[in-house]
């Protein structure tokens, strides 16, 4: 194990800054791509579009400080989610692409309309005169693990489960590391037809974890990846992150489990794609061969979930069984909190992790020690409004 390489890169990067990059190029280059929007392209960073296009507009007195606007605008802002999505979807029928970002708290507004969308895209493929659809791609950010102003209101990852439970399998839920996977879910999205996309993503600067190469294998790696600079051969415990601050997470709890159990041997696997029962895409799912390989055949799991606990464990008992599976995960705890404190209401923190791992090892000196830990920064957070823990 080599855990040494992404620390030597100290630069970070914005995912959602990377995804605004991309977005910007698709209105540069295509006069027919639009980008639908609450009033959030601003504050979750993707803002770089409005160099090249103008938000529409109509014929309402404009103040000095407002964003370029004019009548035919190809950003489309607008209060309404459930509006924006259903002009959307009708330039999509005509064949032109489009994307749509939000809040991951509000984009569940537009779920009724979502699953009638998947019936349409259904009975769609059955006739045999109309062409397929470009996708409808969704971009997810400012999520519930860092809404440290905002708080509860604004914490809901509840679109994924709902994606993720209907049986039409037409619904792609992407969880890219960093924003080199993004660019790479991006690509995935712009060619994607008659399909749901969901890609959910922090807009706050991080350091990289993958190389150019290794983002592209990775997401044309059937939605699961072993990150061998993290792992040991022959591991006696699996780590699996699935969605970009819980996956950090976990590989900062490996640097804590190396540390007090040495002899242990762990291997990280990162899932960047799940899709109705599976994991990876709704066209390329794992197979149960490639799941034994990737997970072993019976070795612990101990997994942290960008959303609901149980929406994972349940993809993850269509490939294994209950009792190796210990899920973490977002538990409807929320608050304005900081976020190593949000990570630690829910029950997602690296030592809780760590916890898990102790507990396998009997060592119930390490998991009184862990939860001192925890207790620590919880008193810090509540005097200082800080983690101790970053």
């Amino acid at each position: 194990m080599n855990n040494g390489t992404i620390q030597q890169n100290i630069r970070k990067y914005s995912t959602a800054k990377k995804i605004g990059e991309l977005l910007t190029n698709e209105l540069k280059n295509d006069p027919h791509f639009y980008f639908f929007s609450p009033d959030e392209t601003t504050s979750n960073k993707f803002d770089q579009v409005f160099e090249v296009e103008k938000r529409a507009w109509g014929l309402l007195k404009q103040a000095d400080w407002d964003l370029p606007e004019s009548a035919n605008g190809r950003i489309i802002e607008m209060l309404s989610e459930n509006v924006l999505f259903s002009v959307m979807t009708g330039h999509l029928a005509n064949g032109e692409k489009a994307m749509m970002g939000s809040y991951e708290a509000f984009f569940p507004i537009v779920t009724a309309q979502l699953l009638q969308q998947m019936k349409f895209i259904k009975q769609s493929k059955a006739v045999e005169w109309r062409e397929p659809m470009p996708a409808v791609n969704l971009l997810s950010t400012s999520t519930c693990w860092r809404q440290d102003h905002n708080g509860f209101t604004h914490q809901s990852p509840a679109l994924i489960s709902t994606l993720l439970t209907v049986p039409s399998n037409l619904a792609n839920c992407l969880f890219p590391i960093d924003d080199l996977a993004a660019e790479e879910a991006y690509r995935f999205m712009m060619n994607s037809v008659n399909v749901v996309n969901l890609t959910t993503f922090d807009k706050n600067e991080r350091v990289r974890s993958l190389t150019p190469e290794k983002a592209k294998q990775e997401f044309i790696n059937n939605g699961a990846t072993v990150y061998k600079d993290w792992s040991d051969n022959e591991p006696d415990v699996v780590f699996v992150g699935c969605g970009d601050i819980v996956g950090r997470e976990m590989l900062e709890a490996i640097k804590i489990v190396k540390e007090d159990l040495p002899d242990l041997k762990i291997r990280f696997v990162y899932i960047n794609a799940l899709s109705y029962r599976g994991i990876g895409t709704s066209e390329h799912k794992l197979s149960q061969e490639e799941f034994s390989e990737i997970f072993t055949s019976n070795k612990p799991i101990i997994a942290n979930f960008h959303g609901y606990p149980e929406t994972l464990e349940t993809i993850l008992e269509n490939y294994t069984t209950r009792g190796r599976l210990r899920v973490h995960g977002f538990n409807e705890e929320g608050s304005t909190t900081t976020p190593f404190e949000m990570l630690r209401r829910n029950a997602a923190s690296r030592y809780d992790v760590a916890i898990d791992v102790a507990r396998l090892a009997r060592r119930t000196d390490l998991v009184e020690k862990y939860q001192a830990i925890m207790e620590e920064n919880h008193a810090h957070a509540l005097s200082h409004g800080e983690d101790m823990i970053q």
